[in-house]
């Protein structure tokens, strides 16, 4: 009896042990889990906190590229602004320049046209005085025959030629008696209109020059065909010698071809030219 009780004794701190030591091990295990567990939580939470900085950090350099993108097109505009600014500028002053420049054009236009206006009244007025004066000098000198005198207009300049036939003999320059009456008539009508300047010029053919005496050539003879006429307008009718010109041509401005008598019949004679006033013309240029 005393050994049972004795051995029980003696089993009994083991058995207590035991019992102790299996819950606080059960304690301690299921403490154990609960740690795990709480770790596996706070390690997902490290990883999800970890995910979310990983996934702000890609946000927020997605961000700051959108941003630096978006800082570049500013920039960009910016330029583009001030250069568009500039450009609208230059254009600006480039059109009132052009503006001005139209408008100094448009002027000149309006006074030049009023220019031409004024140079076109005065040509006409002097084709309409030279008209008069043809007319007038047709009327004076009657129904003569045309190869012998011719009357025109050309180019605003009036010319009267008259053949070698009526005025002189063959290689000579003395003007005939019937030839002078002939310039008294046209002397009339020159000497009506004082302002008028006037050149005399003698023209032959080209058949070289062979009478003896004091003329050597068709120069010499076309001169001095000029000035026995210049002489006979100045001394017998007294038209002013500083309004006329003495010219001699030779056979270098012929009228038609040399080649027939007709042909140089025609070349030889004298023209009286009624010079163009280039005095009063210069002076409507100087009203420019």
């Amino acid at each position: 009896m005393k050994l049972k009780q004795t051995l029980l004794f003696a089993a009994l701190p083991v058995v207590l042990f035991s019992c102790v030591s299996q819950k606080k091990y059960k304690a301690a295990e299921a403490k154990i889990d609960s740690l795990t567990a709480a770790n596996s939580k706070l390690a997902g939470d490290l990883k999800n906190c970890n995910d979310l900085t990983a996934q702000d950090a890609s946000q927020k350099t997605a961000l700051q590229n959108q941003i630096d993108a978006l800082n570049k097109q500013i920039d960009f505009l910016k330029q583009n602004h001030d250069a568009t600014l500039k450009q609208l500028q230059d254009l600006s002053v480039i059109s009132n320049s052009q503006a001005e420049s139209i408008k100094k054009s448009l002027d000149n236009i309006g006074s030049k046209d009023a220019y031409i206006q004024n140079l076109q009244a005065e040509l006409a007025h002097k084709d309409s005085v030279n008209m008069a004066l043809v007319q007038n000098l047709k009327g004076a000198i009657g129904n003569m025959d045309d190869k012998d005198i011719n009357i025109k207009v050309d180019k605003g300049v009036v010319y009267i030629d008259i053949s070698d036939k009526l005025l002189f003999k063959s290689g000579k320059y003395v003007v005939s008696p019937d030839a002078k009456a002939v310039l008294g008539k046209v002397a009339q009508v020159l000497k009506a209109q004082p302002d008028i300047e006037f050149m005399v010029e003698g023209h032959t053919d080209n058949k070289p020059f062979n009478h003896p005496g004091d003329l050597k050539d068709n120069w010499d003879l076309s001169v001095k065909r000029a000035t026995s006429v210049v002489r006979i307008l100045q001394k017998e009718y007294g038209l002013d010698p500083a309004h006329i010109t003495a010219a001699g041509r030779g056979e270098y401005v012929p009228v038609t071809d040399n080649s027939t008598e007709e042909g140089r019949a025609a070349n030889r004679r004298t023209r009286i030219v009624i010079l163009p006033q280039l005095d009063q013309f210069f002076k409507l240029l100087e009203k420019k």
